[in-house]
Formats: structure tokens, sequence, C-alpha cells
């Protein structure tokens, strides 16, 4: 607050000066909250209430993720595909939202991430966009939308990041897909890689089991991370590798890892949401930690609701008009 005003009355056109230059307003002043006070005008006690009242919030960055790595806080993580669960979670104050193509298994349920279309992704997208203020919000490109060429990939980046308003794409692969990430990247588009177990390419896998435990392999994904990082990654999903491994890689990057199913070492962690709050109660990995049994309580409100209905208990008189 600029000295020179204290102990002043200010008009409501000297107010909306002060409020404009702090960040706190933008436009005109026509807020209830401030005309409510006097039509004319102030005083400096008021008008520091009213800045009080407001606290900014701050928007997560990439360079905030690389600043919580260099002070050692952990980023929070969580994927969401929906309006209505990401105000949820980013209310809570998650740092960052994945909308991950595992809505092909948690939205539309099939059994691999493999047929979701980017036309889909970009839905979730917008949808998750219009929820939040506050995350970082990532989008995953699906399966067959960067894997031929580095054209389509820019593509790929380009419509999503301008029919979303999303902050970064994710893509899997080492080697393989640093093309295709410099490309993005130098198009002026975030990106996050991903290593160890991808799901794009569970079928060259055949398998979900942990990736990397032999000597060959975790010695190619140490390479690939330092190739990911240089190609201009902010970061990077570490995905069921060992928890010494992901630590080793972790310490050897200047950016931060996001690991699921990679030990504690990572700068931060990610779940998917439906099987964090247990609305798959069938899915149960070792690496999961299920915060709420969300499917037993949806199952008794909605069997509950359903008793209502038929015994003509629901609605009521104070539920009708």
């Amino acid at each position: 607050m600029p000295k020179a005003i204290e102990g002043r009355r200010l008009t409501l056109s000297k107010v909306a000066e002060v409020l404009e230059a702090t960040g706190i307003m933008r436009g005109s002043i026509t807020s209830p909250r401030i005309e409510c006070f006097t039509p004319h005008f102030l005083t400096f006690t008021t008008l520091k209430l009213i800045m009080s009242q407001h606290k900014e919030v701050k928007r997560i960055t990439t360079n905030t993720l690389l600043k919580m790595k260099q002070t050692g806080e952990k980023i929070a993580m969580l994927t969401a595909y929906d309006f209505s669960f990401a105000r949820l979670i980013d209310a809570a104050g998650i740092d960052v939202i994945l909308v991950g193509d595992s809505a092909s298994n948690v939205m539309a349920g099939h059994e691999t991430t493999l047929p979701i279309t980017l036309d889909q992704m970009i839905y979730h997208a917008q949808s998750v966009i219009r929820g939040i203020s506050h995350c970082l919000v990532i989008v995953d490109l699906p399966f067959g939308t960067y894997q031929s060429n580095s054209d389509v990939a820019l593509a790929s980046a380009v419509r999503i990041m301008k029919e979303t308003g999303a902050h970064a794409i994710k893509l899997e692969g080492g080697a393989e897909a640093v093309e295709s990430i410099k490309r993005i990247v130098s198009a002026g588009i975030p990106v996050m890689g991903h290593l160890g177990l991808t799901p794009q390419s569970i079928y060259k896998f055949g398998t979900y089991n942990v990736r990397a435990k032999e000597e060959a392999e975790a010695g190619k994904l140490k390479e690939d991370a330092l190739l990911l990082q240089e190609a201009g990654c902010f970061g990077m999903v570490l995905e069921k590798i060992p928890a010494t491994l992901a630590k080793e890689v972790t310490q050897s990057l200047i950016i931060p890892t996001i690991g699921i199913g990679a030990g504690a070492h990572c700068d931060g962690q990610v779940l998917v949401m439906h099987d964090m709050l247990g609305i798959n109660s069938e899915f149960k990995p070792r690496f999961l930690r299920q915060y709420l049994q969300l499917h037993a309580l949806i199952d008794t409100a909605v069997k509950h609701y359903i008793k209502d209905v038929k015994e003509k208990d629901f609605p009521s008189e104070k539920e009708s008009y």
C-alpha cells in the first residue's frame, strides 16, 4: 500500500487506481463489496480491509515445479477428466492435474489407453480447464498422435494447447521421442516426459510388471532421462520402476520427476483420481494408497435412494413445490 495515501479518504476512482496497481481488480470499479461502504469515498482503513480479504491465488507454472525441486518441496499431482472433479481437486490445493489418457480406462471402460482419440482428450481437457484457477494442467498426447513423426507430434500438441487452454503436454518414450519433443518445445509448448512403464506400449511389454529391473534396461532409462532433459522437457513421470533407480535418476536431473510406483525419492507423486478415491474397488496395486472408499459410499447412497423412491418416501412435502 503506497504510504502517500495512508490516513486519507479516497474517492472511488483512487480506490480503483490502487486496486489495479496491486493486481486485485481489473476494469471499472463496480463491485458491491466496495460500493456498499459509501457511494463517494473510502477510508484508508476500509481499503486495507478489502485488500486483506483478497488473497491472490498464485498459479502453478512449470517454473514453480522447478523451484519446488530446488527447495525440496514435494509436488502433488492427480488425474482429472471433468469439470466437477477438477474444481474440487484444484480447490483442495493440488499442484498439478494430469488429464491422462487413463480416461480411456476409467471414463470409457477400455482395457488399455490405446483407443482414446485426440478429440476425446481435447474434450476432457476443456472440461478440466473450466474447473481450475490455481493448478498446472498437463494433457497426455494419446497413442498414435505423435509416434509417426515430429510434424504430426507438433500438430497434435498445438491442437491441445489452442483448443483446451491447457498449460503443457505429456508424451511417452525415450530416445525415440527426442525429435518430437524438440519440435514441440521449440514451438513454445512445455513438454513432460514419461519413462519406465509406458502404458501406450503395453502390447510391446506384454505385462504391467515393474520395468528396468535388469541392468541393461535400467541403463537405457538413465540415458533416456538425460536425453529428455536435454531435449527441453520441464519434468518427467517415472512409472513402476525400482525405487533405487528412481532415486538415482531424480538426483541426476535438474528437472523434477513425478513418480507412480517409483518409490519415495521422486520429486513428486501422481495417482489416478479414481484409484486414489476408491471408485475402482477392484484395482489395488502395491503402489496405490486409497484415501477414500467411494465405491462403498456410492453403493450405499444409491441403494438408499432406490429404497426411498420405491417406498414413496422421496420426495417429501418439503422437497416438493
